[in-house]
């Protein structure tokens, strides 16, 4: 298995933060029930539901990644302590607990409060440590000058304050102004090299410069990789791309997408025949339609999806989902949005067509239009296709050829660094997209 993973390093403060939260409630919890009850407490039942609750909220409230100040930082947290303080109470009242209300003045309240001020406190500290964005060289083609910008206006701007760009037949006596300030250089591989720039990023490393590719600087800052940038001669020779057929990493991912598919069929069986249900009455047309997709290297292999569009959708010919599309029918406006349209794919897993985390597999006709248009876009039907994706949770839904070529940048960035941990987070940030309802819709 790869052991790429530009994706955590840029996720270590968001592990830090939930690390903190899970040492808070953990030794909150057994210090008031320690002093209420005199002992210690143990691993119990409720611990677990409340380090569940507390560390899923966060991450659903964005308490992990979003960056807040002032009273804008504690919000979310006053929020989750009322929410599951919410929950908790209404379990009690449910259940009927005879002393519910002195166990909640005694010991929930005074337990929440811990826990949030220190959990506040915490991600205060943690997050004064957050890097400060370095300063960068990009020395790129013309030709990439203006496809760089293009992908940085979506960044911050303080990042593009720290950015320089250095064409390779621009004069070298720029690259005079650059010191130990200067702590990255990044540079294409399409790129020509004069004598006078490489002499100056020699006798700048010394100083502690780092001199590296622009591929994986992209990939550092855009969690994603344009392809425009990659040459055929990198994608030859690059490392990574490991997650291909025979290999060990291939057969312990299938193992989990069976184990995955067989437990998510199970589970999600009586919403599925909910959902059918309601398609039928609503028009009466068919529950279930097929279509045929690109599967491994290109193959063809047909997918079966709950019917989210009126029966005659594509009478005349296949279209481009839309804001607002008037082929959606009311049902299938919320299946699409919770993802339930897409469950019974998961026979499509069993049978090995997709896989629960890749690419999502695009129809056959579309590809033609999108591989004349995109540069290197079959370098995606490397792998095998999946349910969910990298793409899928960091983009919003498609409508245009644009809006492919930037989901083949996070697919190109799935490729070279795919394994086990990257799937989970895939696993997880698609958790939090149907729970937030944020499922299949175009980009406002």
């Amino acid at each position: 298995m790869t052991l790429r993973a530009p994706w955590l390093r840029e996720r270590l403060l968001l592990l830090s933060l939930a690390l903190w939260d899970l040492v808070v409630v953990c030794a909150m919890y057994g210090f008031i029930y320690r002093f209420r009850l005199g002992q210690a407490p143990g691993v119990t039942l409720a611990l677990t539901i409340l380090v569940l609750f507390w560390l899923g909220g966060s991450y659903l409230l964005g308490r992990y990644t979003q960056r807040r100040r002032g009273w804008a930082s504690w919000q979310p947290t006053a929020q989750l302590a009322l929410l599951v303080l919410a929950i908790f109470v209404a379990q009690a009242w449910l259940v009927g607990i005879a002393d519910s209300g002195t166990r909640l003045r005694s010991f929930l309240l005074p337990l929440l409060c811990g826990i949030a001020a220190g959990s506040g406190l915490g991600h205060q500290v943690l997050a004064a440590f957050r890097p400060e964005w370095e300063a960068v060289v990009l020395l790129c083609t013309t030709a990439e000058r203006p496809i760089l910008k293009a992908e940085l206006a979506t960044l911050p701007a303080k990042i593009h304050q720290q950015i320089t760009f250095v064409d390779e037949d621009e004069d070298p006596g720029v690259l005079t102004q650059f010191s130990r300030r200067s702590l990255i250089v990044a540079i294409s591989d399409q790129a020509r090299i004069p004598d006078a720039h490489l002499e100056r990023f020699i006798t700048l490393r010394p100083l502690g410069v780092r001199v590296g590719s622009l591929v994986d600087w992209a990939e550092r800052s855009l969690q994603r990789v344009p392809p425009e940038l990659l040459s055929e001669r990198w994608l030859l020779a690059a490392d990574g791309f490991s997650l291909q057929p025979g290999r060990w990493s291939w057969r312990v991912k299938r193992f989990f997408d069976v184990l995955g598919a067989i437990s998510l069929l199970l589970i999600t069986s009586p919403l599925v025949l909910i959902a059918g249900l309601a398609i039928w009455l609503e028009d009466r047309g068919p529950i279930l339609y097929s279509q045929i997709r690109s599967g491994l290297y290109g193959d063809p292999v047909r997918i079966w999806k709950l019917r989210s569009m009126r029966v005659d959708a594509e009478v005349n010919g296949m279209q481009w989902a839309q804001i607002q599309d008037p082929r959606i029918t009311r049902c299938g406006g919320w299946l699409r949005r919770l993802r339930i349209d897409e469950l019974p794919q998961l026979w499509a897993v069993l049978r090995g067509d997709l896989s629960l985390i890749g690419p999502r597999p695009e129809r056959p006709e579309l590809e033609l239009e999108l591989e004349q248009s995109i540069p290197h876009y079959r370098v995606r039907h490397w792998i095998r296709p999946g349910l969910s994706g990298w793409a899928q949770v960091n983009y919003p839904y498609g409508n245009s050829v644009a809006d492919s070529r930037i989901k083949l940048s996070y697919d190109l960035y799935y490729l070279r660094n795919a394994g086990i941990l990257l799937d989970l987070l895939i696993l997880v940030k698609t958790i939090r997209l149907v729970l937030r309802a944020q499922g299949a819709q175009p980009q406002q």
